[in-house]
């Protein structure tokens, strides 16, 4: 079987697709998966959530191989990936048991197993691409289970406090407002051609609500503070603006939902990784 979970957004912001490859045999999973049914390739699409180091040896101002970024990765090793540590792709890979992390497809040291077993072809500042929503040029080609990615809540995230939330740096609600109304036509779209497209299952899936109540009520989740990030000010630096000469403020990042100014930290994508994985899984079966 092959399943596809694709994310659109109309502001270029978690653009993800994920493409599972699924056999049945027997493997150590943190999320239940039907009797006898493992992961063995996970293949992912999308932005700098999902950027493993593409962008490293690409002419573009969205890099980060270099510190603060990677911290807390294993070795403390900046690899492009734009957090602290690990980013959805590897934490979705260990919860399927298929392995420990995602390499980027461009990374010089992936080996021919690694396309084997998955590799992440995102790319940092990746945006919208009118062939990504042709549907039709992914069933024909023998697609039956896609699942969407909503857009998030983007006026909450630390930048856009900043440029659009006032004085007070509250979360922009029109921005927030353009994001729902994408995710409700785009449910509507999938109901549609559920039932358009002979057996294929196309499944939404909410991040919105989820990420939303995470910053809404950061303590319920185990976290102290929403509406910063944890390199310089919090407030605005994110990828070439957030380096070695950028002070990481916060004490204890595992606190903290956002790592800069635009992504989350490796604890808040585990916070959410988990939930959305458990909620999800069986409606492709």
């Amino acid at each position: 079987m092959t399943f596809l979970l694709l994310r659109l957004t109309s502001c270029c912001f978690y653009p993800t697709l994920l493409l599972f490859l699924t056999v049945a045999c027997s493997v150590k999973s943190s999320v239940k998966l039907p009797p006898n049914v493992t992961v063995p390739a996970l293949l992912l699409f999308g932005d700098s959530i999902v950027d493993a180091g593409n962008n490293n040896n690409i002419q573009t101002l969205v890099k980060c191989n270099f510190p603060p970024y990677g911290k807390d990765f294993e070795g403390g090793v900046p690899t492009g990936r734009f957090c602290n540590g690990k980013v959805p792709s590897d934490i979705i890979a260990k919860e399927l048991g298929n392995k420990d992390t995602v390499p980027a497809y461009l990374d010089s040291t992936v080996l021919p197993q690694d396309l084997v077993t998955g590799v992440t072809f995102a790319s940092g500042g990746a945006g919208f691409d009118p062939l990504t929503p042709k549907l039709v040029e992914l069933y024909e080609l023998g697609a039956r289970r896609i699942g969407f990615f909503s857009a998030p809540p983007i006026g909450c995230v630390p930048s856009q406090r900043t440029l659009a939330g006032g004085a007070g740096r509250k979360c922009a609600e029109n921005l927030n407002e353009a994001a729902k109304l994408f995710n409700s036509k785009l449910s509507k779209k999938l109901d549609s051609l559920g039932s358009s497209l002979p057996n294929g299952r196309f499944v939404y899936i909410d991040v919105y609500n989820l990420l939303l109540d995470l910053i809404q009520n950061p303590k319920k989740h185990g976290f102290q503070v929403a509406d910063k990030g944890c390199c310089g000010t919090g407030d605005i630096e994110v990828s070439i603006l957030c380096n070695q000469y950028t002070p990481v403020k916060c004490a204890n990042i595992s606190d903290h939902i956002f790592w800069d100014s635009y992504h989350p930290t490796e604890s808040a994508y585990k916070a959410l990784v988990s939930p959305l994985l458990g909620q999800n899984l069986n409606k492709f079966f």
